[in-house]
């Protein structure tokens, strides 16, 4: 077990628990990717209808120039069943996602963190944090792609289908297999800095959250309480998610909305002021399903009985060490 996991271990967890689930197992691995499958999964599904009108706003800005006017827009043009179109690519798809993300994100963290002395574990955790987060979401990525073109193309074209059976045979005959992962590279540079900065500010803000806002320790806490902090830590989180990801974010909404276009010709087109379109909606979206992933995701634990380590806590040699240097 890795230094860095060793020093964010409770008491319980070290002394023996009375959880089924031991961590660094395969059972454990893959209930954290389950965890993450239905928190991602869920969250993309009731936000859908935020979604379709972030993604037009992006696409066409004239036509659905802010929330409200998008919002009267979308209905207008497809009605309220509308603001559902494209739900069974997006559940499937961020589900699928969701288990590499959260999944392989433990298995990084405790990969990483072990390579590393314990001093150095925690000195050096943002980067670890950082380093697992990017791995995971780089494979995670390989799921989500087929299905986010597959609902792009559903949200934002007035020709594509509106189903997914017949909207995903359609871009197959068309484009062929290119056509699903044509956008895996800009999704690359959307999902990746986001993750990042969702797990790296998650990590480090629920940490200060313990330190200056809660008045007692996180063991004293109750699970609500805990969850709460949770939900907190995910939605600052999830802002600076939003804000950090957003410009490819809508170089993937307009890529997968011209089959014609490319990478380099759409981020031309544009320009800087273009990639800025829709980040109000995007905001509250993304910092609504980060809130609420984590708030999931940590319950999901406390449900299922899997080991919830605290925040990293300094070891005592290093403590020593700055004590003696002042």
């Amino acid at each position: 077990m890795g230094p860095l996991v060793d020093l964010m271990k409770s008491p319980q967890t070290q002394n023996g628990s009375s959880n089924d689930v031991k961590f660094g197992t395969p059972k454990f691995y893959a209930l954290c990717g389950m965890g993450g499958s239905i928190c991602c999964g869920f969250t993309h599904l009731i936000i859908t209808p935020l979604d379709i009108v972030k993604c037009r706003m992006q696409v066409d800005a004239k036509k659905y120039p802010g929330i409200v006017q998008g919002f009267k827009t979308a209905v207008a043009a497809d009605g309220v069943r509308g603001l559902a179109r494209a739900w069974a690519p997006t559940t499937i798809g961020y589900s699928a996602q969701g288990f590499g993300k959260f999944g392989y994100y433990e298995v990084f963290k405790n990969v990483y963190g072990s390579m590393l002395s314990e001093e150095n574990a925690y000195k050096y955790r943002s980067w670890v944090y950082l380093a697992a987060a990017s791995s995971a979401e780089f494979f995670a990525d390989f799921f989500l792609a087929p299905f986010e073109a597959v609902k792009v193309r559903m949200q934002t074209s007035s020709t594509a289908p509106k189903t997914m059976r017949e909207c995903m045979p359609m871009i197959y005959k068309k484009e062929g297999m290119y056509g699903f992962f044509k956008g895996l590279p800009p999704l690359w540079t959307r999902q990746i800095p986001y993750t990042t900065v969702k797990f790296v500010c998650f990590e480090r803000i629920m940490e200060l959250m313990y330190q200056h806002v809660v008045p007692r320790p996180r063991a004293e806490c109750t699970k609500a309480e805990q969850l709460l902090v949770t939900f907190s830590s995910g939605y600052l989180a999830g802002i600076l998610c939003a804000v950090a990801s957003h410009p490819p974010d809508v170089i993937v909404s307009k890529l997968n909305q011209d089959p014609n276009a490319t990478l380099s010709s759409m981020a031309s087109k544009l320009g800087w002021r273009g990639m800025w379109a829709g980040l109000g909606a995007r905001i509250i979206m993304i910092g609504t399903i980060t809130a609420m992933q984590w708030f999931i995701y940590d319950g999901w634990k406390v449900l299922m009985g899997i080991p919830r380590p605290p925040p990293a806590q300094m070891p005592e040699s290093l403590r020593r060490k700055l004590d003696a240097s002042n």
